[in-house]
């Protein structure tokens, strides 16, 4: 089994053109600057990710006309100066016993509107609302929610490495045999599979067997999967720090009529719904196209969730393809779309494929067949 070739790193200057960028997003979004806590916009602006998020402040403060700033603990300055986009960034660390709060308000304006990671902890932001108490905070998620939303080239080539082996782990998996196993044995089949392929990071393996299908993020558990189950498979992760989020529904054995039925409306629906991605469309017509066609087939109270979600450096993340969210798609945009039907106590289906937008509409990053496949 062949993994590709890594695609090359992240840059200094990639890092930097990204910070450059979110300064010009705050300003046009009336902002004063943007403070950045651990997790994934840190990670996606430097490169950096503490070994392990404390209770110890670390923050990168974005403000026009000044250099990024990154306050860190010194006992993890040497981590922080390793990561690949720090050259591009002014370190200033603080000692226990110290006030880190004191040392962050010296790059942050007192009576200053900020945008803060949703990611950042409470504590940490009273800390800052505690010094500069004339300072107004608002989540990235409202002020600037497509901050990560498109992609440039060299993401795309790594979400389309990343759907490309959870596709040849969907190829395999549907090789083993699932009659008389358990879901949790299934679901290791799948980890073991996306890590042969690749993958860095396993985030999730839903096997939601007969019943427990109905239930759109069942865990896997101790259920014996049966002959004539429908059986919906959910899993991805991380590759090249990049996610992958793929849903087939197999059977094992011959369908019944009404899981054939039901899959076909999943289907139609999840087609109809990529055929109406292109530039300028909102969001939430894509999530409206898929509810229509299983709306007219009469399982509209049956289809429980958004018909998708972004995807980048994690595997949920904006633009989301749900009514009220009126965001246009952008060349660049990734998210998934994922129809489905659940009949509580019986079975689910859904269908799922990560798509990307482009100038004359949608590319699929998933390309297994959609069919109901036959399991053994």
């Amino acid at each position: 089994m062949t993994t590709p070739a890594p695609p090359r790193g992240f840059t200094t200057e990639d890092y930097a053109a990204r910070m450059a960028r979110v300064v010009e997003q705050a300003v046009e979004a009336g902002l004063d600057g943007v403070v950045v806590a651990p997790g994934p916009d840190l990670v996606w602006l430097t490169g950096y990710q503490p070994t392990a998020i404390t209770e110890r402040l670390t923050l990168l403060s974005l403000v026009p006309g000044a250099r990024p700033t990154m306050v860190v603990p010194i006992l993890e300055r040497p981590d922080a100066e390793a990561a690949p986009g720090a050259p591009a960034v002014a370190l200033r660390d603080w000692t226990d016993g110290s006030d880190p709060y004191r040392t962050a308000s010296g790059f942050l304006e007192d009576g200053g509107r900020y945008g803060i990671s949703d990611a950042a902890w409470a504590a940490h932001l009273l800390g800052l609302q505690h010094v500069l108490p004339a300072a107004s905070f608002d989540g990235l998620g409202r002020c600037l929610p497509m901050l990560r939303a498109v992609k440039g080239a060299d993401e795309l080539e790594r979400l389309d490495a990343a759907g490309a082996a959870a596709d040849a782990t969907y190829r395999e998996i549907v090789e083993v045999p699932f009659e008389g196993r358990l879901e949790t044995e299934v679901a290791a089949d799948l980890a073991r599979l996306l890590r042969e392929h690749g993958h860095e990071q396993v985030d999730f393996t839903v096997v939601g067997s007969g019943p427990n299908g109905a239930n759109p993020h069942h865990e896997a558990g101790d259920r014996r999967i049966q002959h004539g189950d429908a059986v919906v498979l959910d899993f991805g992760g991380l590759m090249y720090g990049y996610g992958s989020d793929t849903t087939r529904t197999v059977t094992v054995g011959e369908p019944s009529p009404e899981v054939q039925e039901v899959h076909d409306v999943v289907r139609a629906a999840q087609q109809a719904a990529f055929a109406a991605v292109r530039p300028g469309v909102p969001c939430q017509e894509i999530d409206r196209v898929a509810r229509g066609v299983i709306t007219e087939a009469g399982y509209g109270e049956q289809f429980i969730h958004r018909t998708g979600h972004g995807i980048g450096v994690t595997t949920h993340e904006p633009p989301y393809m749900v009514e009220g969210e009126e965001q246009p798609l952008r060349t660049g945009m990734c998210f998934s779309i994922e129809p489905g039907i659940y009949l509580t106590g019986r079975f689910g289906v859904r269908i799922e494929d990560i798509v990307t937008v482009t100038d004359e509409g949608g590319r699929r990053l998933n390309n297994t067949d959609h069919r109901l496949h036959v399991v053994v």
